[in-house]
């Protein structure tokens, strides 16, 4: 797997503006690939979080009035969550929205897949940056359900060094499975 089969799997159009979302609120998130070893960027949330806490997530939040789209949402939790600054252009697709059934948060996914990253700082939102090598990742995939909750329509479950994603991020990331498959 190589960054041009990722990018041409993963462009698409992007519509950073979500005309029907219910009683969600808006947030958006950044899937960041980069590297000739396509290693994927996620979070560890802190533990004292009161919503998601010691999830692992992608850099991303909640929509803000100041924001002029979901794109830019996704832009600037980047920056401030991890310090990557990541362009517009730099973002080449993005992928469904996928809900969070504990926040009701519909949240867009953006993606961007670059040759190299800066060195990366974690702000107080993030308790640990991973590095996940891609392709052994996407391989981990079950439909198991996390134990510790409930099965839901759509529960997937990845896993990377004994910790468990699942949620919005691992829909997000069976999307991304998804396509690359197809």
């Amino acid at each position: 797997m190589d960054l041009k089969l990722l990018k041409s799997s993963l462009s698409s159009r992007i519509d950073p503006i979500l005309q029907h979302y219910g009683k969600n609120k808006l947030a958006s998130v950044l899937v960041v690939i980069y590297g000739n070893d396509p290693t994927i960027v996620m979070t560890e949330k802190p533990k004292h979080l009161n919503l998601h806490a010691g999830e692992i997530s992608f850099p991303g939040g909640k929509f803000e009035s100041t924001d002029s789209d979901l794109l830019e949402t996704a832009l600037r939790e980047t920056r401030e969550e991890i310090g990557l600054r990541i362009s517009r252009n730099q973002v080449m697709g993005q992928l469904e929205p996928v809900t969070t059934l504990n926040s009701s948060f519909m949240i867009l996914p953006f993606v961007s897949i670059v040759d190299e990253i800066a060195s990366l700082s974690a702000n107080s939102e993030v308790e640990k940056i991973l590095h996940i090598p891609l392709k052994p990742f996407l391989k981990t995939m079950t439909n198991d359900p996390d134990p510790s909750h409930n099965k839901i329509q759509e529960m997937y479950t990845f896993q990377y060094q004994n910790k468990i994603i699942w949620g919005a991020s691992a829909r997000i990331l069976r999307q991304i499975a998804n396509r690359l498959n197809s």
